[in-house]
Formats: C-alpha cells, structure tokens, sequence
C-alpha cells in the first residue's frame, strides 16, 4: 500500500546538458511509483513549472532533475517558496554540491582527502598551470555525467581542453589526474549503501562509458579490502554531512595506487536509470528498485512533517516609543 494519497510531481527533463539522462530517471522513478500504487505525474521543467504545479495540483516533488537548473538548488528554492516538499537535498547542499571547488574546499575540511586542482574562470588567462603534476583533468565546475570533461596530456592540448569546458560554463576546474580506480559509494539518509567499482573501457569513465558502451563493468560491491571499503563508506558519510545533504547522495572517489582514495564529487540526484550506480548499490542491501523510490519519498515526506510540527515564532509587536 502507498504510504501516502499526495499526488506526486516527477520533476525531470530542464535544459542542461544531462536532459537526455533526467528523462530517463524521471521516467524510470515515474514506473517504480505506478507499479507501487502511487498517484504519480510526470513534468517536463520549463519556466511554466509553478502554474504546472498548481494546474495539476501537486503535493510532492520527486526531483530527477540532473546538472544546472534542477540539481544546484534552483529549482528547491521555488519549491521552498512555494511551500512544496521535495525529496533530495536543499538549497545549500544542492549548491554547494554542484559547485566542484567549493564542495572540494568543504569535503577537506572535515578530513577528505581532495585531489590537487585549481579553479579558473573566463578572463584569467589560459597559461596552462605549473603547480600540478600531470596529466591533468579539465571539466566545467558546475556540470555532471562527465560532461565537457578532457584529460589533458601535454601544454599543447590546455587550450583545446579549456575550450571544450567553457562551453558548459564561465568556470573550469583542473585537478591532477590520479592513476587508480574509479569507486562511487552512495548515501541514503545518512547511511553508506555498498561501494561500486567503474571499469571502463580506456580507464576514462566519460559520458558513453556511463551511457552508451555496453563494455563498461560494475563491481558490487567492490573488489577492496575491508579497511579501504569501511574508510571510503567513513569519507562518504563525511561528505554528505559536511554539506548537509538530505535524501539520496553518491560521493565519487579514485582510489589511488596505493590504496588511498580521493574524493572528486558529490552528486546530490544521483542518476536512477537501468545502468545507474545507486539503484545498484541499494540493491546488493537487499533493496528493490521500488523500496529505493520509495525511501527517498518517505525521507521527503517525513523532513516536511517535521517543519509542519515545529512552533511558528511569535511576530514581534511594534510599538511606539
């Protein structure tokens, strides 16, 4: 039985580079809902969506909206305003998540440890930098899925790789790229879900290697010690919690040569398609597709019953003097 008769607004789709992606974890989310009993509707983002809203007289936003404009707290901060629960993370923790350099700065100063990088936005030269060790990986500071990412081997390819990145955005980050292993360990209320091992082809997990080639291989969990696997699970948690995420979460690590990992990213919706690494997780716990969706909405749920049942403070009486 639905644990509740609120009808729900599936947010997906918007304008980012990760459309195609938001489509299919809304449609995928949207499924798992009608199969449970859910009054569930879909909803293109556009800048109608506040009349959408009322018109179709949503309760709650399930948001699997991906990159700019639906996962930087843009779209919560509407729904704040308008008073509407929504499952996932709030205004802050979609911000800063979906900002590289300032999740980077805010992840270290709880412990985690950061791969070395600088940020550059637009107009501050583009020398190739000294201070890193190459090669080196360029990427926009606010997109997901790996999108306008380059690995950058020599001085001559900077440039190009600067181009490719501002195409998504005004910010580039360029951090030294660390040989090892791609782990992605998601979070859900709090808690670790299983770690999850990336073998791409070519060692690159880039946008097909996420989307399009078969050949790509997921480890669940994966193949590390228990120590690495606990620590990892430890530095995910710290993460989340350090920007104050709520819901679902997925921190992305490379494990280094010698058993070290380092955080690269949060990612506050994570993706919930077939070959998406958070569904994956919760499944080697034991949860279905369906209990995952549902998780997310009772912990959306559950936040706003909580502010509901919190005392409204007094408004201050004016007086004259």
């Amino acid at each position: 039985m639905p644990l509740t008769t609120a009808h729900i607004g599936v947010l997906m789709g918007g304008a980012s580079a990760e459309r195609e992606v938001s489509l299919k974890t809304g449609m995928a989310i949207y499924a798992a809902l009608q199969r449970q009993g859910y009054r569930a509707t879909t909803i293109d983002v556009d800048a109608t969506l506040p009349w959408v809203l009322k018109r179709k007289k949503i309760d709650v936003a399930f948001l699997a909206l991906h990159g700019p404009g639906g996962e930087d707290g843009t779209v919560q901060g509407l729904l704040d305003v308008l008073g509407m629960p929504y499952t996932g993370s709030g205004v802050r923790a979609s911000a800063v998540g979906m900002d590289k350099s300032m999740s980077k700065i805010l992840v270290e100063r709880e412990g985690v440890p950061v791969a070395p990088g600088i940020s550059i936005r637009k107009g501050q030269g583009t020398v190739a930098p000294k201070n890193l060790k190459w090669p080196l990986v360029v990427k926009p500071i606010d997109q997901g899925s790996t999108v306008g990412v380059s690995i950058v081997h020599t001085p001559e390819q900077w440039k190009k790789a600067l181009r490719h990145a501002w195409k998504q955005g005004s910010a580039i980050i360029a951090e030294s790229f660390i040989k090892g292993r791609e782990i992605a360990v998601s979070v859900l209320d709090g808690k670790a879900l299983p770690t999850v091992e990336i073998v791409a082809p070519g060692g690159f997990y880039d946008y097909a290697a996420k989307y399009e080639k078969s050949e790509t291989q997921y480890l669940c969990p994966a193949p590390v010690t228990k120590a690495q696997d606990r620590h990892m699970k430890d530095l995910a948690v710290r993460s989340y919690e350090a920007l104050g995420c709520k819901g679902a979460a997925r921190v992305d690590f490379r494990l280094n040569l010698k058993g070290r990992p380092f955080f690269l990213e949060i990612n506050t919706i994570p993706g919930m398609t077939e070959r998406s690494l958070l569904p994956m997780a919760a499944a080697e716990a034991g949860m279905s597709y369906e209990s995952l969706t549902e998780r997310i909405l009772q912990s959306a749920l559950k936040r706003s019953s909580q502010r509901a049942s919190r005392p409204k403070k007094s408004t201050p009486t004016r007086t004259s003097r």
